[in-house]
């Protein structure tokens, strides 16, 4: 992956971040229950701290950092994707997903103190 590349990926998830943000709160807070919402607006959270953290490591353009934004970017997938699926269809399934997802932040942040630790 290169620096054009993650800049895309980090655009494309920024914007989606943002239409789940706006859907969930003006479109779906009326046919979700509060506890659905707050699994809703959760995915969302996370979506768009790990969008940033993605878009700071590709213009920081420190290619050792690239797998860790690479991670954190599945991570968004399998996490709260796999939240916004459950909290608007109840389907358990997806929300067996989620700790995939969360596993692969964590993932994500540790190759992040790894190349910490490493630089000179």
């Amino acid at each position: 992956m290169n620096k054009k590349q993650l800049i895309i990926i980090a655009g494309i998830l920024g914007f989606l971040a943002v239409s789940f943000g706006a859907f969930g709160t003006h479109t779906l807070k009326d046919q979700m229950t509060d506890g659905q919402l707050k699994v809703f607006q959760t995915g969302v959270f996370y979506h768009f701290i790990h969008t940033i953290i993605i878009l700071i490591i590709a213009f920081s353009n420190e290619l050792r950092f690239f797998k860790a934004a690479a991670v954190l970017a599945v991570g968004i997938i399998l996490f709260s994707f796999s939240l916004y699926i459950y909290s608007t269809t109840n389907i358990r399934l997806f929300a067996i997903i989620t700790p995939v997802g969360g596993f692969s932040f964590l993932i994500g942040w540790l190759l992040i103190i790894i190349e910490g630790i490493r630089q000179k």
